[in-house]
């Protein structure tokens, strides 16, 4: 499982296996952003687990709401991201965890006027 960085941002098993190639992909899913809120996916927390497998890369990945209108892109947009970065096929798997504001990167909160 994953571990809790200081930062607030969790700590994947591919930063530990593969610390470079590890932060090439967090900064590599920086770029995929929610139309919607207009925040990165790594700000938001939603990628929960990322870890090498034989020859391919998995990614565990939440939402914000289970019936988020642009679910299907962001997972699609960070699996295409992160094997861009590995080379490796990669397999996005819709985790099981419900999100919630404190999954955010520390430093990123801010009102979206919703709570």
């Amino acid at each position: 499982m994953s571990k809790q960085e200081n930062s607030g941002l969790l700590l994947w098993e591919i930063e530990e296996s593969n610390p470079g190639l590890g932060k090439k992909v967090r900064e590599k899913l920086r770029e995929v952003k929610d139309p919607e809120i207009g925040t990165d996916i790594i700000q938001l927390g939603l990628i929960r687990k990322v870890q090498l497998v034989d020859d391919a890369a998995k990614v565990t990945m939440i939402l914000t709401t289970p019936y988020c209108p642009y679910g299907p892109m962001l997972m699609e947009a960070a699996r295409k991201k992160v094997e861009e970065v590995t080379g490796k096929k990669t397999e996005i798997i819709y985790g099981q965890e419900a999100w919630d504001r404190s999954m955010m990167e520390e430093g990123s909160g801010f009102d979206w006027g919703l709570f």
